[in-house]
């Protein structure tokens, strides 16, 4: 994908786009059920999948770093938010393209990353 067009302008207004109630749709390999069936084994099955778009929340998209092509950003969102799907609608409203080079969730629910204990420290609780 191009992406000598893409600025820090384009990526700042483009993220404000994102942020709010917004239709996404899932991916086909999810395990949203479609006529009983998840949809991801339809779809390693060769069977085609139609997903219907569902309103999300993103509350917050911050964009961390960008170096060269890559870009780092940390999201708040509601339950049922495809980031995969997110960073690849991101790139198609950049008129270009995105993927995932890695992801990590931080926080769901009460859960929190900062609140974690290592392995050893599991162990020796019990």
């Amino acid at each position: 994908f191009e992406t000598r067009h893409i600025d820090d302008a384009l990526i700042t207004s483009t993220t404000q786009k994102f942020i709010g109630e917004i239709s996404q749709v899932p991916p086909v390999y999810s395990a949203i059920k479609i006529r009983g069936q998840k949809a991801y084994d339809l779809a390693r099955r060769g069977k085609e999948v139609e997903m219907q778009p569902r309103l999300i929340t993103i509350y917050d998209f911050l964009i961390k770093s960008k170096v060269k092509d890559l870009l780092e950003f940390e999201v708040t969102c509601s339950k049922g938010t495809y980031i995969r799907s997110l960073a690849h609608d991101f790139g198609k409203a950049c008129d270009s393209g995105a993927y995932l080079a890695s992801l990590r969730r931080e926080k769901i629910g009460d859960y929190d990353v900062r609140n974690a204990v290592t392995i050893d420290q599991f162990i020796s609780a019990f």
